[in-house]
């Protein structure tokens, strides 16, 4: 259970100079410290990957891309379809980063069209608002549920779309005043997208000896629709996997291991 959060709260555990190459610290410094200091079975073929949620994304984003490293994975409601499942809490964030805009708004006329264009906001970048939101929760000892989901897609942003030129290091995917999508910024996001790797990874995940994936079916980040395309597209690249499905949401499913873990036993015992 590697300890893997950032300044931004989460982490998808795949490399991003905005937030730190964490794919790199499992693969290069946390597996050969397990293996020099704890009598494994050092080899691919007895090393599972298993999390839940940015967890789950992790497993199979590393069956895809460091299939090299493990053995069996398993991926409690990972991320996935970002298309569905990341869109409809944004407009939530940007009513919350506007509370963070200078100057504060008043009620009366307003120019959409030169809101929309101001200090770069049409590009991706922050105006100050992002910024003034991480000074104020970092402060915090405890944060809403609104400034909860508001830094975990913030979060998002820094680990799908880094870019040092940035004032952040990073872009957003939405206009903070308008709402609308940026196209180019929005397709950096979805080259993460595990149901759009599935083809170009499928010889790595065929090197696996067990892909496990599960999901509520009452998920209210709408996972499970993540979930189930990513195991239509698993399945039509013909590649053996288990996918279930339980009556629950995304919350407080660690039971969910008593199936993971043994599955992942199964796997890769000699």
């Amino acid at each position: 259970f590697p300890d893997c959060f950032t300044s931004l709260g989460g982490n998808q555990y795949v490399n991003s100079p905005a937030i730190g190459n964490y794919a790199d610290y499992l693969t290069r410094e946390l597996i050969p410290f397990v293996d020099r200091e704890v009598r494994t079975l050092s080899s691919r073929a007895h090393r599972g990957c298993f999390g839940k949620s940015s967890g789950g994304y992790g497993s199979i984003i590393h069956g895809m891309k460091y299939a090299q490293h493990w053995g069996a994975i398993a991926d409690h409601s990972g991320d996935a379809y970002f298309d569905f499942v990341y869109w409809h809490d944004w407009p939530n964030t940007l009513n919350e980063l506007t509370k963070y805009r200078l100057p504060k708004r008043r009620p009366g006329r307003f120019d959409a069209l030169a809101a929309s264009a101001r200090k770069g906001l049409a590009e991706g970048l922050d105006d100050g608002r992002v910024q003034r939101f991480l000074d104020a929760v970092w402060g915090k000892e405890k944060l809403s549920g609104a400034e909860g989901h508001c830094i975990m897609n913030v979060c998002m942003a820094a680990t799908y779309d880094p870019d040092s030129k940035a004032p952040l290091g990073f872009r957003l995917p939405f206009n903070l005043e308008t709402g609308e999508m940026i196209e180019k910024r929005w397709d950096r996001w979805r080259e993460h997208d595990p149901i759009l790797l599935v083809d170009r990874y499928k010889a790595n995940l065929k090197t696996l000896k067990g892909i496990y994936i599960d999901c509520g079916w009452r998920d209210q980040y709408h996972i499970h629709y993540g979930a189930r395309l990513l195991s239509k597209r698993i399945a039509q690249a013909g590649i053996r996997h288990t996918y279930e499905e339980f009556d629950d949401n995304h919350s407080d499913i660690d039971y969910r291991m008593d199936v993971s873990l043994p599955f992942l036993y199964r796997a890769l015992k000699p």
